[in-house]
């Protein structure tokens, strides 16, 4: 190198000179610009990401504690003796029933604090050190999934906060979500301690099977409390949280096996449990138990008593608290309502047995339809069909005699089959719901007299295939009562008002009715003079004709509603024709629209309870979330007739259970009182009867109006109520203070005197005969028709009722002194329609 003092004066001069010094101050301005730029870029993106920051957590939602903890729980019903569960009412998304932090065993928890969240308990709702972690991940996957970092409290707030994000959000809203998430975390724990989130979360993770919450999850994975759950079943339900799909222990046991061991390393590691213990778990054969217990859990439709149950509840809350029908849904179907029901476990047993023993029915078995089908054409129209267009096609078109009645289900297909070939079209596609049930169908409503409770209630006989299917025995059905309405329209109005007691005489004769035809009984002729006690132990069509004639049709029908029933309307236009039940065929039975099982049971049960009518119920109380009282059962009390008529009313039955129309039903030496209905053509069969303990009431009948055998003896009655009745003390009806007995003349119905023929009679004290006979001479004389004396008490051997066709209703009367309604075709013959009157 040159270092001679020219070159470095040279150096010298170019470092001095003004072009020289340019440069540099130039060079200078341009760092410190650059300088100042970083700076500015630096502080700008401070203050534009503090910008950012703030307007992300300006957005996210206001919360407080009771946002982050669940709103939507199981609705349970316990029988009466409130507490035995007999089903729940759950929808989707409140398949929940909540446990508090000292009802879930300490190992489950900490099974969920060692997996999910191993610093809980020190952070202040985020984690830094997980949250680093999970900032690491992302970056260097490039994908937020499986990034982790949540805390318990973070996946709280995701989950009640904001669902609507798990899906298809995009990675700035992902963002935003976790900034918000985070910021909301922060601010609830200064609101909640430890305990009650970690509480809340329990209650609200989703943990498969549409299990949420670790209550539910036991129950369905264990059959088993929470409470009650091991250490192994535990870190079972905790292994589910983090993928429900994957990890579930039905579908994937060898994955949540996997995952069950990862927790209990860290259970053993962070100090949560010991080394013996952590032994005993993995030795568990959890799974298979897991296996079995699911593979117990039968899903089935609900019971026609739940069924019941729940249409009461739904229509109460509209009703007596003015919910909307959504808001009624919503609470019994996701309010974590506690129900406590009227039903007897025992009694709804009996009922559900005896309706399917084949026993109680005719040997041959027939078939009927219920049909629904919803047809998708290739042109994207939809068109609904029902049983109704099956019933057209198989009478009229294939000249079935019954539309919808078959000898076997194979035969009800054909017809299905051969239906859908007259609306099939190319590129169709078929939406069916085939229901076929055995037939003769049956109904049956047992409650307690006392105070209304409906302890058992069975709407039809044979498999039950889907909730909320037609139930014969509550609101779905109305049938024909036959002559089970002599005693709520004609004879209870008659005593209650004094018009009549059970010693009044009246003559059984021939009667013409407003349509000029002739009204007849079961029997055939008439039995002449016979007191009151005596017709309605026979069923006597013409004295109940009379005796509603002299009450007065509007006071029969009052007499109707008092007792309870619903159905009967005074005035109605049905396609375009006028209809009313205010006619004669009221006390036989032949309404417009019919009557419903459980209102004639309740209908009895108020005379069963001295006259004391009990709205009938299927549950005494409802109870919110929080145990307060939501809706009460106690319904409607009224004194629906006078003691002394339920007395008398009594009385008389308990003769037509002795040696009457109804003998097919004592029960030995339990005192029994009932009486029988059966419709023209044996369409419908009827017992509504009671002890001193329950009141029982029973249909039997074709769904479609099918004559049902003469010879045939329904046993269900007898089946069901001696059941529930063994234990019990034999137990005879008390008279009250309101009656006496009388020695009165059979004839005149006045105060025995000399040479007359005397009975023994009860009476309303107050409408008790007062004038004694003076004597009277009696012409022998002979019956229009048949052979029976006029002053007999049992006509025998005589015959069942007439027809009801398509509809058409009417009693002709039950048969007395044969066993059972209908009793033997005997001596009569069949006699046309009682009464008319057409059901549409």
């Amino acid at each position: 190198m040159n270092y001679s003092n020219k070159k470095t004066q040279q150096k010298q001069k170019r470092v001095a000179s003004k072009s020289t010094r340019q440069k540099k101050r130039v060079g200078v301005r341009l760092f410190k610009a650059f300088l100042l730029i970083i700076l500015f870029v630096g502080i700008a993106t401070l203050i534009g990401g503090g910008i950012f920051l703030k307007k992300i957590i300006d957005d996210a939602p206001e919360i407080t504690p009771k946002d982050v903890q669940p709103q939507n729980f199981t609705s349970i019903a316990y029988a009466d003796d409130n507490t035995t569960e007999i089903d729940r009412f759950v929808t989707s998304g409140s398949n929940r029933i909540y446990r508090t932090i000292d009802e879930i065993p300490a190992d489950l928890q900490h099974a969920f604090v060692a997996v999910e969240d191993e610093r809980f308990y020190k952070h202040k709702g985020v984690d830094p050190q997980g949250t680093l972690r999970a900032a690491v991940s992302v970056l260097a996957s490039g994908s937020f999934d499986g990034g982790g970092g949540s805390t318990i409290t973070q996946q709280l707030v995701k989950n009640m906060v904001f669902p609507e994000f798990a899906e298809g959000e995009s990675k700035v809203e992902k963002v935003e979500r976790k900034i918000q998430e985070m910021y909301l975390s922060l601010k609830i724990e200064k609101e909640m301690d430890k305990n009650m989130i970690l509480e809340s979360y329990m209650n609200t993770v989703n943990l498969g099977q549409n299990a949420l919450g670790v209550q539910t999850a036991s129950k369905t994975y264990f059959s088993k409390d929470v409470k009650d759950i091991t250490l192994s079943e535990a870190t079972v339900i905790a292994g589910i949280t983090q993928n429900p799909t994957r990890y579930n222990p039905i579908t994937n046991p060898d994955l949540n096996k996997a995952r069950r061991q990862i927790i209990l390393d860290k259970m053993l590691a962070q100090g949560y449990i010991e080394k013996a213990a952590y032994d005993e778990a993995l030795a568990d054969d959890v799974y298979a138990r897991i296996q079995q217990n699911y593979s117990a859990q039968v899903t089935s439709p609900n019971s026609y008593f739940v069924d019941a149950l729940s249409q009461q509840i739904l229509e109460d809350l509209q009703t007596n608290l003015s919910y909307s029908q959504a808001k009624a849904y919503h609470m019994l179907y996701g309010g974590g309502l506690n129900i406590q029901s009227t039903q007897s476990l025992h009694v709804q047993g009996v009922c559900e047995q005896e309706m399917n023993n084949a026993a109680n029915y005719p040997a041959a078995v027939e078939y009927g339809l219920d049909y629904l089908c919803t047809i998708h054409r290739a042109d994207g129209t939809v068109e609904n069909y029902s049983s109704g267009h099956i019933f057209n096609f198989s009478k009229g078109v294939l000249g079935r005699p019954y539309g919808l009645i078959f000898s076997s289900p194979e035969e009800a297909q054909v017809v299905i089959d051969q239906w859908k070939a007259t609306v099939a079209r190319d590129g169709d596609t078929y939406d069916e719901r085939v229901n076929i049930s055995p037939q003769p169908q049956a109904s049956v409503t047992v409650i307690d007299q006392t105070n209304g409770q409906i302890k058992g209630i069975v709407g039809g006989r044979g498999e039950k295939s889907s909730s909320q299917s037609l139930n014969r025995a509550y609101k779905d059905t109305t049938r024909q009562p036959g002559s089970v309405f002599k005693i709520i329209t004609a004879y209870a109005p008659a005593f209650d008002t004094g018009m009549s007691t059970l010693s009044t005489v009246e003559k059984d004769e021939a009667i013409k009715k407003s349509d000029g035809t002739t009204l007849v009984n079961a029997y055939s002729g008439y039995l002449g003079s016979v007191t009151l006690r005596t017709a309605i132990n026979e069923s006597i069509n013409t004295v109940a004709y009379k005796i509603t004639e002299k009450v007065g049709l509007p006071v029969a029908f009052d007499y109707a509603k008092k007792l309870g029933i619903t159905t009967l309307i005074e005035s109605e236009v049905i396609n375009g024709e006028v209809f009313s039940d205010l006619t004669g065929g009221l006390p036989l039975g032949s309404l417009t629209k019919g009557v419903r099982n459980y209102e004639v049971c309740s209908a009895f049960a108020a005379i069963a309870n001295g006259g004391v009518y009990n709205a009938p119920t299927l549950y005494t109380k409802v109870l919110d979330m929080d145990g307060h009282l939501l809706l009460d059962g106690t319904g409607e009390q009224h004194q629906a007739i006078k003691d002394s008529t339920a007395y008398l009313l009594t009385s008389a039955m308990e003769s037509v259970v002795k040696d009457g129309t109804g003998t097919a039903y004592s029960m030995g030496d339990m005192a029994v009182a009932g009486k029988t209905g059966t419709t023209d053509d044996s369409v419908d069969y009827w017992f509504a009867g009671f002890t001193r303990y329950y009141t029982c009431t029973v249909w039997v009948g074709f769904d479609e109006n099918k004559h049902m055998p003469y010879n045939f003896n329904p046993l269900i009655w007898t089946s069901i109520m001696n059941r529930i009745h063994e234990g019990l003390a034999p137990l005879g009806f008390d008279p009250p203070a309101s009656v006496e007995q009388l020695s009165v003349c059979r004839i005149t119905g006045k105060l025995a005197g000399t040479g007359c023929s005397v009975i023994t009679e009860w009476f309303a004290k107050d409408t008790a005969p007062t004038e004694v006979c003076s004597g009277h001479y009696v012409a022998p004389s002979t019956p229009s028709t048949g052979s029976s004396d006029s002053n007999s008490e049992t006509p025998t051997d005589n015959t069942g009722n007439g027809g009801d066709t398509g509809g058409n209703t009417g009693d002709g009367g039950d048969t007395g002194g044969n066993t059972g309604d209908g009793g033997d075709t005997g001596g009569g013959t069949t006699e046309p329609p009682a009464e008319g009157g057409t059901t549409p």
